[in-house]
Parts: structure tokens; sequence; C-alpha cells
């Protein structure tokens, strides 16, 4: 079984659910319930490919601090592997704070040792170790994310598949060297928004076609709407599973594993969107990024019921 290397950001979200609206300053709103839990888009991804069997291990770094204790505690308990995972005295674990309404929710990021990998934190003899690297938040991980498009270069040369999830652009740039280096990913795993910001395409299907190079699958997560894939000049499109969201933190994340594990296993494409869209909507079903997560279990009924 191919062995992942996930390489990024690891961070606590502080979870306020239930909130009618969003506060605005000099106002006070309350939530209906709120919890701290492990966060990132780099972590969730990790976790929820630990739970469906895939062997993961995280590169990362997190204060020596109580937050990034409870991050490393879910992340070891779900099976990945945080040996080379460093505790920093000189870092603080990074926060976001998630407000979450019946529809939507906003982000307010802290981001301490988000930051704090580097480029020459990722040498060759770690690469050559794994069948697959994956990296989510491009643009967030602002000191990793130059070294990014040569890092893609050599796994690439060294023989490993490579996936991105971009992430939010918080300086809504959308370049930092991305699309020249999607000729060395072999997975790429937008959201609608991300879509727009990257192509200044109104539609997904415009976008997915602006970004096929001829090697890389483009995925696009549309939510509600399902996946959209764009793969060999051709679009394929898979709806949504129904489910009756709880809180949407992750779900993109949780998507990225269930698609990833299939593709890595060898299913085709439609199955791996399938996959994707169960994990992601599963994910739903409870407050914050891993908890809802299916197991493979969960995933093999899912996918059985939906044949």
């Amino acid at each position: 079984m191919t062995r992942v290397l996930v390489i990024g950001e690891i961070n606590v979200d502080l979870i306020l659910g239930g909130c009618e609206k969003f506060p605005s300053y000099g106002t006070e709103v309350l939530a209906r319930d709120g919890f701290l839990t492990l966060g990132s888009a780099s972590a969730i991804t990790a976790v929820g490919l630990a739970r469906l069997g895939t062997p993961v291990s995280f590169l990362g770094k997190v204060g020596a601090d109580s937050n990034g204790a409870v991050c490393l505690n879910v992340m070891e308990s779900a099976g990945v592997d945080v040996t080379r995972v460093e505790r920093s005295k000189n870092l603080q674990t990074g926060i976001t704070v998630s407000i979450v309404g019946s529809d939507d929710r906003a982000l307010v990021t802290f981001p301490g040792s988000i930051t704090a990998l580097k480029g020459a934190d990722v040498p060759d003899q770690l690469l050559e170790q794994f069948g697959h690297l994956h990296v989510s938040s491009y643009f967030l991980q602002s000191n990793l994310t130059p070294a990014l498009p040569n890092i893609f270069q050599r796994a690439q040369t060294l023989g490993l598949t490579v996936s991105v999830d971009p992430g939010f652009d918080p300086a809504e740039e959308w370049d930092a060297g991305l699309l020249e280096a999607l000729v060395y990913v072999d997975l790429f795993f937008p959201n609608e928004m991300e879509l727009s910001g990257l192509t200044g395409m109104l539609t997904p299907g415009e976008a997915v076609r602006t970004l096929d190079n001829g090697r890389t699958i483009v995925v696009a997560k549309l939510g509600r709407s399902g996946c959209l894939v764009r793969n060999d000049g051709v679009s394929i499109a898979e709806p949504a599973i129904e489910v009756s969201p709880v809180d949407s933190t992750g779900a993109g994340d949780s998507f990225n594993a269930g698609f990833l594990n299939a593709w890595l296993e060898g299913e085709p494409i439609r199955e791996c969107m399938r996959s994707g869209n169960i994990c992601g909507g599963l994910a739903t079903r409870r407050a914050g990024g891993t908890p809802g997560q299916p197991d493979r279990s969960e995933l093999n009924a899912a996918l059985k019921a939906k044949k």
C-alpha cells in the first residue's frame, strides 16, 4: 500500500456553532455550543486518510503547548505517524476561530506555527521514503510556499505522485507560482471560490477547462453540488450525497482523503469521486473537522448503498 507524506500546517479550531448571525464590531452574539478540536486542512486530510486505512505520516511544526498536544493526540489516536512533527518552545500553535451559522461559516486565524515550516525541512532523503506527497493550504504556509514548486518537482523526479489543495489565499493574489507548478501535480483539489480566484472564470466548468494542462487531474469541490473532475480533456460530474449537515468545517479536506484513498488504490475516477463525496458529506454530521469522518467500514457501506 502506498505510503503518504503530508507536509503542512497544524492548528486547533475553536468552533462556535449555532450562531444566528455574525458579529460586527461593538456587538456580541451568542453561540449554541463551543469546543476546541484539531483544525488545519493538512491535518484533517491526514486523519481522514488514516481512518480509511492509508499509511500516512505528517511533517510539520507545533508549539510545545496545550493546543499542540490537543492536535497531536487526535492525530495519533487516528493512526497518523507524527514522529516527524517538531514541538518547539519558540512557537505557539496556530488557532482558527470558526463562527458557524446555519448555511455557512466565517474563519479568523492566528497563524502561529502554521508559517514555521520551510523548504529546508523537506529534503530528498525524506521524500524518497514515500510513494505520495500531499500538500494543503498552499498560500497560507508563507515560509514554505516559495519552495513548494521545487518540492513538487523533486517529488516527481523521485517517483512520487503529488496532490495539492490550494486553500484560500488571504492576500487574494492567487499566484505564488502555483499554476506553473501544476505540471508536477497529479491531483489538484480546489473548491469553487479557489477556482474562481485562480482562473478568473465565472463557472466551475470554464475554470476546470482553463486549468487542463494535459497532465493534472483537476478535482473541483462544489459543496452541495458534489464535484466536477477534468481528466484527459473530459469533464465528469458526480452529485453530492444527501446529508443533514451540522458543520461544514473540514468537509473539503475529508473529501480529499476519500478521493485520494481510492485513487491510490487504483480505483476508476468515478469511484474516486463517489468516495470523496461520501467522506466529505459524512464529515459534516458532527461539529469540527474530524469527529464525523468515516472509517473504512462506513465508507464501504455507503458505497455499496449508492450502487
